[in-house]
């Protein structure tokens, strides 16, 4: 039976039962959550390769979007690190319009994900594969702040990893003494902060006492307001992009990247938001409420956006317990940017550098991806290959490879798992202890084979290698299958060519206790009429006796026919 709550916004659920303690509490965990997103979005946004202003717009239209609509009672949703590098890709290959198509396109995915029930499979993605592309995506960040860390006069920072370090090296002459200072001083106000207060964000006091100090010291450093001018004090208009058939095909990549970035980060985030309440989320539902905030984003002028962990586990740590506290911060940013969103132009570039500085190095997870070095090799291989190709060619193609290269590994394992024995003499007891004990009398010219593990098609091949290699041609072929819990097509294919193969020698197939899967695979394939239902045993005596018989006519077969021959 469906489950009829798959697509009920948590925000329904928690107003049943709803308080007045619970929303003085909500509320003040939403205007603390809008303030550190205030300075994460705009960072985001200008390392995304465009305007500030459209980080504030993400953060205040996807904001409130994921938190109404949204299958979890605390996320919070926004601009993140994770999209910067893939978000800056797009803007330098296809320009902020195709950025916009392809934000809408990705949002039509994610909802169709949500609606396909996709929400706990995607979640099933190999940890090694999110961790590689994580710790990837975090040193991309660090080196793209490079430029405004050290106030270097250059031109735009360059999309490709290695050609980044020849710009700086050709640059390296005019380091601007105040911006490095400036950075360095974000930096250590963001790590120290917590020891003096854990209320008040960190960035916070970073971005106001490093942009006064600049504008009282008369610092010569790059602001928001020198490179971008003074942002809008306003919500734009919705604005629908016109979208052309060509448009539409050259960003689909783009579009799956965003797709799957961003359910993968919101659901990630909506789990580790679940440990922290005791709470369980809507996967599906959560999925929906991405889609519908990455379609509402663009059109508003922002950028993709999905769960963002950092200001949920905030939103959890100031009492924040349903939607309403999502819901606020995004008020919350609306408001700042309303009436104070002019004196962000005061904001050194400097400043935001070392803000993502510390994002990055948050992100890195450098002692997770230490630990996982020493996992099994299969593991380390997806880890150091998502990694490499995220900094070195393309988030898209780490993607693509890593899970590509993840399935086969599976593939390689569950085979491994897996396997043919020859048991004909003796067999392993019920309870798969490892004492032997003896088979009921195995008559001559039968052979017993049991199969072990998974019959998916990594095992196939080894299936039929096994068996090719039975010696002579027995007159009866007995497969054991008590401990082959699932079959897929290609096992199914491997045991009709054994079948066939086997008929041709003049031997007899005989298939005993398969489990329920199997046999309901069996059931519904051509298999079974090759098989015969008669020769499918219930037991392996039954499959003795049975095999009994068989031996027993063709022995009375043969003296039948050498007596009419002598006759």
């Amino acid at each position: 039976m469906p489950d009829t709550s798959a697509f009920v916004p948590k925000l329904v659920t928690t107003l049943r039962h709803y308080s007045r303690e619970q929303f003085v509490r909500d509320v003040i965990a939403g205007v603390i959550v809008g303030v550190v997103a205030l300075p994460l979005s705009i960072a985001f946004a200008i390392a995304s390769g465009v305007t500030p202003d459209r980080g504030l717009y993400t953060a205040i239209v996807a904001g409130f979007v994921v938190s109404a609509l949204g299958g979890s009672r605390v996320q919070i949703g926004g601009p993140t690190g994770a999209f910067v590098v893939i978000v800056y890709g797009i803007v330098q290959q296809y320009g902020v319009g195709g950025l916009t198509i392809a934000t809408l396109m990705a949002g039509v995915l994610l909802i169709g994900f949500g609606l396909a029930r996709l929400g706990t499979t995607i979640r099933f993605i190999p940890h090694p594969l999110i961790t590689g592309f994580t710790a990837g995506i975090a040193v991309i960040i660090a080196t793209g702040e490079v430029k405004d860390a050290l106030g270097l006069q250059m031109g735009a920072v360059p999309a490709e990893f290695i050609e980044r370090f020849k710009v700086f090296a050709q640059h390296a002459h005019t380091v601007n003494g105040a911006a490095t200072a400036v950075c360095v001083a974000s930096v250590i106000i963001i790590a120290l902060w917590p020891r003096v207060s854990r209320r008040v964000p960190g960035p916070l006091i970073a971005l106001i006492a490093t942009t006064v100090a600049a504008r009282i010291l008369h610092w010569d450093v790059e602001t928001i307001g020198s490179r971008f001018g003074t942002l809008a004090a306003q919500l734009p208009h919705p604005v629908m992009p016109h979208l052309a058939l060509a448009d539409v095909s050259r960003l689909v990549r783009p579009a799956f990247t965003i797709a799957l970035l961003g359910s993968i980060e919101s659901l990630l985030s909506a789990v580790v938001s679940d440990g922290m309440i005791g709470g369980r989320h809507r996967s599906n539902m959560e999925l929906v409420a991405q889609g519908v905030a990455n379609i509402a984003s663009p059109l508003f002028g922002g950028i993709p956006a999905t769960g963002a962990i950092a200001r949920t586990a905030t939103n959890i740590k100031n009492g924040g317990r349903t939607p309403v506290a999502g819901m606020m911060h995004a008020v919350t940013v609306l408001l700042i940017t309303l009436f104070f969103g002019r004196w962000a132009a005061l904001i050194p570039m400097a400043t935001l550098a070392g803000i993502l500085l510390v994002v990055a190095y948050q992100m890195s997870e450098w002692r997770v991806f230490r630990a996982e070095l020493s996992s099994p090799r299969s593991d380390v291989i997806v880890l150091v290959s998502t990694f490499v190709l995220t900094v070195l060619v393309d988030l898209t193609v780490a993607i693509e490879v890593g899970m590509v290269l993840a399935a086969f590994l599976f593939m390689h394992r569950m085979a491994s798992l897996a396997n043919v024995s020859h048991v004909t003499s003796e067999v392993l007891d019920d309870d798969g202890g490892d004492d032997l004990v003896s088979t009921p009398p195995v008559p001559p010219g039968v052979e017993v084979y049991e199969i072990n593990g998974p019959f998916f098609f990594g095992a196939a091949e080894t299936f039929k290698d096994t068996l090719a290699r039975v010696a002579g041609k027995p007159r009866v072929l007995i497969l054991r299958m008590r401990r082959v819990p699932a079959i897929d097509a290609t096992g199914l294919h491997a045991l009709t060519d054994v079948v066939h193969r086997s008929r041709r020698d003049g031997t007899l197939v005989l298939v005993s206790e398969v489990q329920p899967q199997p046999l309901q695979a069996l059931n519904r394939s051509i298999l079974i009429n090759e098989i015969g239902e008669e020769n499918l045993c219930p037991t392996l005596e039954a499959a003795l006796a049975r095999a009994r018989e068989e031996v027993e006519l063709r022995r009375l077969f043969d003296s039948s026919g050498k007596r009419g021959a002598v006759a």
